[in-house]
């Protein structure tokens, strides 16, 4: 599809209330004229597009999507409105929402308002009625780039002279706007099995309850927290979650990662957590041309061979190691797991002396929220890991899995 300077607003469906013009421009002068929802006035971020057919209310609150506007490749969105139930954080985080058309009316029978509603209530700019097969190409084939979205500036040039100053997410340190001022516990479900300190890269609420499904007292500690705070709740195992930015600018988080595994307790990382730890590890980390986003990418664990349809948000990886595998001061890391679309690194495991796994992650999202549950062996994996390190024969969490209902908050 050749490139155009302009693409002008499509006309009203009869039927559909009037809303404001607005205007999406991106970095390179990519101009689209499209219709406001949500609330009025000017965003700027990173545009990229995520493959999700459902879920966008578990995608729009993912602190992953700090500084970020997110462009929904299927055409229809907001159908099932939004409800109280569904929220990952206690806010929405992406920058902007750029969609095809919105939903004209919501049918979800547990749905309270309207997705324009909440996003207008949460002061967050989104855009419809635009070509998002025409941005979302634009976007792989030049990579992910600063944009702005506006309904009250109509000057293409003038808007873009503004998303020209802001800052690119390469070099960007945005956990501190995501993670908690203060410890927070979830309690197990169930009888207690395990005490996990899960540190807040920006972590979804679905996270930690997988963990106390198996019977996990979650303590989430700020991103900021020490490795003596860490110590001081003498926990089985430690928690890396997901989070926003540059993971090459997050080295404090890197330096705890360090200490942990200096301190021999297992680790479980995902996403941001994934590429921290392959930075404590001693691997280099990359930006991605326009990332993954979805919840339909093929992964393969090469340890067992099987392929997991994954859930995804990121935009910077883990290079990958020329000769397999690394000796490290705590072990040897190999990759144990690689995105099947690119060659992607998805997943890092480190072991010790005698082959025994002591500490890994994965770059995607195993908590399914939204997402399929493939990966969710995942979470079983970690509490196995933790009763290696204390000697149990037999997994005592057993009784715990299942106490709540699969899918149930």
């Amino acid at each position: 599809m050749p490139d155009s300077p302009e693409r002008s607003a499509p006309p009203a469906s009869t039927g559909r209330a009037v809303r404001k013009p607005a205007l999406l421009v991106t970095e390179d002068g990519r101009v689209f004229r499209g219709r406001s929802f949500g609330a009025d006035g000017e965003t700027f971020g990173e545009a990229v597009f995520a493959t999700a057919m459902t879920g966008y209310q578990e995608t729009l609150p993912d602190p992953s999507y700090r500084g970020q506007i997110v462009v929904a490749t299927a055409p229809h969105i907001g159908n099932t409105g939004w409800n109280d139930e569904d929220d990952e954080s206690r806010r929405v985080w992406v920058s902007g929402f750029v969609v095809r058309e919105l939903s004209r009316m919501r049918s979800n029978w547990r749905s309270t308002r309207g997705l324009g509603e909440e996003l207008a209530a949460q002061g967050v700019v989104g855009i419809s009625d635009i070509d998002t097969r025409a941005l979302t190409r634009h976007l792989r084939e030049r990579g992910s780039m600063r944009v702005g979205v506006s309904t009250v500036e109509t000057n293409a040039d003038a808007l873009r002279a503004r998303v020209l100053e802001q800052p690119t997410m390469a070099g960007a340190n945005l956990v501190a706007d995501v993670t908690v001022t203060e410890p927070e516990v979830v309690p197990a479900c169930g009888v207690k099995a395990y005490t996990v300190v899960a540190i807040d890269l920006g972590i979804k609420s679905r996270t930690p309850y997988r963990m106390a499904e198996r019977g996990c007292e979650v303590h989430v500690l700020p991103a900021h927290a020490t490795i003596e705070q860490v110590r001081a709740l003498a926990p089985d195992g430690v928690f890396f979650s997901n989070g926003p930015g540059d993971p090459a600018a997050a080295d404090g988080p890197v330096a705890l990662l360090q200490a942990v595994l200096e301190a021999g307790l297992p680790f479980f990382g995902i996403c941001f957590g994934n590429q921290l730890f392959g930075r404590a590890l001693g691997f280099d980390t990359f930006k991605l041309k326009y990332g993954h986003r979805g919840i339909n990418q093929p992964v393969m664990d090469l340890g067992t061979r099987k392929v997991e349809i994954t859930a995804h948000n990121h935009g910077f990886a883990v290079a990958a190691l020329e000769s397999g595998s690394l000796t490290t001061p705590y072990g040897t890391a190999r990759v144990s797991h690689l995105c099947l679309n690119d060659d992607v690194v998805e997943g890092i495991e480190l072991r010790n002396t005698g082959e025994e796994l002591i500490a890994f992650s994965v770059q995607y999202h195993p908590e399914a929220a939204a997402g399929p549950h493939d990966a969710s062996y995942l979470f079983d994996r970690f509490t196995q890991m933790m009763d290696a390190r204390r000697g149990a024969s037999s997994a005592p969490a057993t009784a715990a899995v299942g106490a709540v209902q699969e899918g149930g908050r």
